[in-house]
């Protein structure tokens, strides 16, 4: 079957387009998820157009083989794996940012596009594309997409759907079709492009993405830093922000252990002045912003902050944020890596990592922990000595007791880097079983031969 797929893709594309080596294919195989399984694909595309991408889903619809698109590979729970003998569309070469239109404040890209160079692009035009995941110097907006990535500033702005007015896909049996719209309002039928957002890949292929930009925010941003001797403490000042009716540009959290990573990695001296650091950030303008820092301020102070204070240094701030961003390969350094993704109501947000600590107590695993505290979405990574399959078997159970607490809380067990193969036991669990039929059923309407990224998210 392999060699029937090369051969018939490299018959409709081109040889120059048909990547088959084992060796080059396997490293399109996986994206970051540590644990999540994966196969060597048959082949892997690199599409330089909708039509070429329609033509390798015809293909692969006529000899019934999967196929899963590929952007970055950044994700974080096994969305863009592919199994053994699939064929990857990776959209590396589908990079052009087709249309920025001031006038009505929307990118129209191709999904290779990097989200920070589409920022860059739109700041040039004075506008702003406000998703940021951490990833956002690497990742894709195709992948953004498929997963609704979120990322720091959210909290405030929203997470990728919030800014998908439309897109073209590749549907069915390599159908082209175009989903939303390109006005600002717009209401006809069902809303097929927010279900495309966050499928994982499970319903098509996004070829191309039009955008709702922001204004670029001015003036300065106001930060606020807070150290805590315990993560109920820096918790419980995220719950007071939340009651406080404000609400941050940014929020974000980061504990000892990755402050101390991050120190040994980049000698940041963060890690000194307590055990869990709190960013609170407001980008209200003028007096607006003075007063919500000082209300975020006073939170962290009544949650008993060791210290807290408004920076006045805005390259300081800016070390600090750039710190949380790199917590997470500074931990990858460590050994394997597994990160969580529940999200919890804000308020909940204490309780949970309580929870987290137990959880790590329980079955002796060493779990650091960042989040994105003002949305209540948290990232306990899990890190295991190379080679201790004990070890490695005792943080999967704390991983999936995590996944059944943040759901006990009224949570939800991904709140941006996608159920993908990981997580389907839980997102099972907190649909249920009438909604996964649900699901269930949309899938098979929509992908009938059953080729698009199979056995992901509930499959």
């Amino acid at each position: 079957m392999a060699e029937d797929v090369v051969a018939a893709l490299v018959a409709e594309l081109g040889a120059h387009q048909v990547v088959s080596d084992p060796h080059v294919a396997a490293s399109y195989a996986h994206d970051e998820a540590e644990w999540a399984p994966c196969g060597t694909p048959a082949a892997v595309v690199r599409p330089r157009s909708t039509q070429e991408v329609a033509a390798t889903v015809a293909v692969c619809a006529r000899l019934g083989v999967p196929l899963v698109g590929r952007g970055a590979g950044t994700g974080l729970s096994g969305a863009a794996n592919s199994g053994e003998g699939w064929v990857v569309v990776s959209f590396e070469r589908m990079n052009a940012i087709v249309e920025i239109d001031p006038a009505e404040a929307t990118a129209t890209v191709q999904p290779g596009v990097v989200n920070d160079d589409l920022r860059a692009a739109a700041a040039e035009k004075g506008l702003w594309y406000p998703p940021d995941p951490a990833s956002s110097p690497w990742s894709t907006i195709g992948g953004n997409v498929s997963t609704n990535a979120g990322g720091l500033c959210c909290v405030k702005y929203g997470v990728t759907r919030d800014y998908v007015l439309g897109l073209e896909a590749v549907v069915g049996s390599g159908d082209v079709v175009r989903l939303g719209r390109r006005t600002a309002k717009g209401v006809t039928g069902y809303d097929l492009c927010g279900l495309m957002v966050g499928a994982e890949g499970t319903l098509g292929l996004v070829t191309e993405v039009t955008l709702r930009l922001r204004p670029l925010r001015q003036g300065p941003q106001h930060t606020v830093v807070g150290y805590f001797d315990t993560l109920a403490q820096a918790g419980a000042a995220v719950a007071a922000v939340a009651a406080a009716g404000v609400v941050p540009s940014a929020l974000e959290l980061i504990d000892e252990f990755c402050l101390r990573a991050v120190d040994e990695w980049k000698n940041m001296g963060l890690a000194a002045e307590g055990a869990v650091l709190l960013l609170g950030r407001s980008d209200a303008p003028g007096e607006a912003g003075i007063a919500e820092a000082q209300q975020i301020l006073a939170c962290f102070e009544g949650a008993g902050a060791t210290f807290a204070t408004r920076s006045t240094d805005s390259q300081e701030a800016e070390a600090l944020f750039a710190a949380r961003r790199l917590a997470y390969p500074a931990l990858e350094r460590l050994g394997p890596l597994l990160t969580e993704d529940v999200c919890v109501p804000r308020a909940q947000v204490p309780q949970m990592l309580e929870r987290i600590e137990a959880a790590g107590r329980r079955f002796d695993t060493r779990i650091g922990n960042i989040a994105h505290a003002g949305d209540g979405n948290l990232h306990p990574l899990f890190i295991v000595p190379a080679g201790d399959e004990a070890a490695k078997a005792r943080a999967q159970e704390a991983f999936e007791v995590i996944v059944d607490e943040a759901i006990a809380l009224g949570g939800t067990v991904t709140g941006e880097h996608g159920v993908g193969v990981l997580k389907k036991r839980g997102a099972a669990a907190e649909l249920g079983p009438r909604v996964l039929e649900m699901h269930q059923a949309v899938k098979s309407a929509l992908d009938p031969l059953g080729i698009f990224n199979p056995g992901k998210v509930f499959g």
